[in-house]
């Protein structure tokens, strides 16, 4: 197998930042050769010789995982149903042996990202690593498209937000929050925020989101006074809604005042 320079330069190229892949199988051969070209891509990379639980496996900070459920015989489905629900941005690729079409099945629908049957070109098999860590990663957005959210104008050629010509001067990574949270309206768990973000599974009690978050409000309340843009959900996340402050209370008004009405019989007409 081929590890000049020249091969390990273009396939890192195009794959995905900070890599951080675990290996859990026990085919010693396939486990050398898969390191070898993960290093060659230099990627961080740990073989496990045993199946750790989901927190262990948190607390490794991986975002790619190659698993032969051969390795952990009855407990294989189970083992990786667990995974698939509790670490939703992480890739998976299992890689083992012969398996029947219903065995394929089952393991993409409960979550891993592909499968592949050995014997395989270990450099296939990054390549669906890659893959699948872009598809975590991506936006729901197009991430060059200019977004205008309220007073804000997200510019992602610029890597940058401004009201009017006045910048917010975001931090990398607080631009990178921003541009996740406004891609979408729903509410972003917490953990799917770290994954997408920072790029690996976020450790038990790990605050950084919470404290990234509070920055980059801050940053926004300065800039735009009047609105609010990100709102916690407690207990989940946060969903980012430009909302202007006025039409917030009154919204609230208005609600409070339905619910009087029907507390007391009345029925509330709107002129």
């Amino acid at each position: 197998m081929s590890t000049d320079s020249g091969e390990a330069t273009a396939g890192a190229a195009g794959s995905p930042r900070r890599m951080r892949v675990a290996v859990l199988d026990r085919d010693t051969g396939f486990i050398q050769v898969l390191v070898k070209r993960l290093n060659a891509h230099g990627y961080e990379q740990r073989s496990l010789p045993t199946a750790p639980g989901v927190d262990a496996l948190v607390a490794l900070r991986v975002n790619a995982l190659v698993i032969d459920p051969a390795m952990l015989g009855a407990d294989s489905w189970p083992y990786l149903e667990r995974l698939c629900a509790r670490l939703p941005g992480l890739a998976i690729v299992v890689c083992t042996g012969p398996s029947s079409v219903a065995q394929r099945v089952r393991g993409l629908r409960l979550g891993a990202d592909a499968w592949i049957t050995k014997p395989c070109h270990a450099e296939e098999v990054i390549a669906l690593l890659q893959a699948a860590v872009r598809r975590s990663r991506r936006s729901e957005t197009p991430l060059d498209a200019v977004a205008q959210f309220g007073e804000v104008m997200v510019r992602p050629d610029l890597h940058q937000a401004y009201v009017g010509e006045t910048s917010l001067e975001l931090t990398a990574r607080e631009f990178e929050l921003l541009q996740l949270l406004s891609g979408t309206d729903r509410v972003l768990r917490r953990e799917e925020i770290y994954e997408r973000v920072w790029g690996y599974a976020m450790a038990h009690g790990d605050r950084s989101v919470d404290v990234f978050v509070r920055k980059l409000r801050q940053k926004l309340r300065a800039a735009s006074p009047g609105w609010d843009y990100i709102h916690t959900h407690f207990g989940v996340g946060y969903r980012f809604a430009p909302e202007r402050e006025g039409e917030r209370i009154a919204d609230a008004a208005l609600v409070g005042g339905m619910e009087d009405d029907r507390s007391s019989g009345r029925l509330a007409i709107v002129r």
